[in-house]
């Protein structure tokens, strides 16, 4: 299916001439989009072994498989995928570049944050631009080949779409196969090859069997916070063990954490905070699944404004001493922009929402309630808290 990844990446080396590093989880779906719209170019897959070897003869090699000594129309384009697991990764990627950029376009694809590496040499910085891919959401669903802007005119996903979307999640196999017999066989395989190969790939973790039981643990919190000593305690670790394994977690888009909004940022980061998947069909319970669900949007909408230069945009969560709270709140540049409570039914807004309105003067407070219908009407020339359909409020952002 097409993804609006394909004409993003496309129109970048139209306009930059910088590499594009597409990462995201397995199997959202990176390398058939970059495959796709590059059906001629040279891709490599450092874990295919024939593919291995002629990345380890060196950038030479590279570039006379891609062919750029022959005459073309266009540059040609090298596919590297999974190359982060090469542990001179970054320094093979800077001599490449710096020797054959002006002649290749390069775009490089990995399932773990290929900004996370320490080792691996000298820096990439100001050679590169980095986007996330994100899974399926409403938007990309009812216009997949659109550029979508800061904000959109809302747009209908059918019932069926935004059930399947729902109950298997935005991963593109289980949403177009929309069969509950596949969706279990390929949530337990992808589950295994995540904590079996990813993980192991990046880290130096031996307890695989621990931190796959902290997996299920945040799964059955998510939407909550996480208390580390407790964690801890549970699994009978260090503490610093939890928050490493948690930040391993985070790295292979297992999941993301959420924290207290604080005009002093440095200061919301020593609070608690809140867990959420990325794959919000992992959750329990249909008040978890429905908030990991707005979260996950929410979040693909921050990393993709932020990704293509619209602004600075961060995802956090409002609770103030009396305990008041909002589930999230959208900045941009620093500034609060919107927020946002979920509810699955409730169409009256939340005192909390006038509360947090009123004190950060926000522009935008929406109640985005998950069983209202959509309806073809902007969220966004509302000023004052109210109460919107989740469909209606999602379909505008990505």
């Amino acid at each position: 299916m097409n993804r609006l990844y394909g004409s993003l990446i496309n129109n970048h080396f139209y306009t930059e001439n910088k590499m594009v590093f597409l990462a995201g989880p397995r199997q959202v779906g990176k390398t058939t989009t970059s495959r796709s719209i590059f059906p001629d170019a040279l891709y490599l897959n450092w874990d295919n072994t024939d593919h291995r070897s002629i990345i380890l003869k060196g950038p030479a090699a590279v570039a006379t498989a891609a062919g750029t000594r022959r005459l073309a129309q266009e540059k040609p384009v090298v596919i590297f995928d999974e190359l982060h697991k090469f542990r001179r990764w970054k320094i093979f990627l800077k001599g490449f570049n710096d020797t054959y950029g002006p002649s290749v376009r390069i775009c490089v694809t990995g399932s773990a944050r290929l900004n996370v590496y320490k080792q691996g040499g000298d820096s990439l910085m100001g050679r590169y631009f980095l986007l996330h891919m994100h899974p399926l959401s409403i938007r990309e669903c009812a216009e997949p080949s659109r550029h979508p802007a800061e904000i959109n005119a809302p747009v209908p996903l059918a019932d069926a779409d935004f059930n399947v979307l729902m109950r298997f999640g935005g991963y593109p196999e289980p949403f177009l196969r929309r069969e509950q017999l596949f969706y279990n066989r390929w949530r337990r395989q992808r589950m295994e090859l995540l904590f079996k190969e990813d993980v192991r790939d990046l880290s130096h973790i031996n307890d695989i069997a621990r931190l796959t039981t902290l997996a299920r643990y945040l799964a059955a919190q998510a939407g909550g916070t996480i208390t580390y000593s407790s964690l801890a305690n549970n699994l009978q670790v260090s503490v610093d063990t939890i928050r490493r394994w948690i930040e391993m977690l985070e790295s292979v888009f297992y999941c993301f954490r959420l924290y207290p909004y604080s005009r002093n940022v440095a200061r919301s980061l020593l609070k608690e905070p809140k867990i959420y998947m990325c794959d919000w069909s992992l959750c329990t319970g249909d008040g978890a699944r429905h908030e990991n669900f707005v979260a996950c949007h929410l979040f693909k909408a921050v990393q993709y404004y932020s990704d293509v230069g619209l602004g600075d945009f961060g995802l956090w969560y409002l609770r103030d001493k009396d305990g008041r709270e909002v589930d999230f709140l959208i900045t941009r540049d620093n500034e609060p922009w919107f927020i946002c409570e979920v509810k699955t039914a409730d169409t009256v807004p939340a005192p909390s929402l006038f509360h947090f309105r009123r004190m950060l003067d926000v522009p935008h407070a929406f109640q985005a309630v998950i069983n209202e219908p959509f309806v073809n009407a902007d969220c966004f020339s509302r000023r004052e808290p109210t109460a919107v359909p989740a469909r209606s409020l999602l379909s505008q952002l990505v």
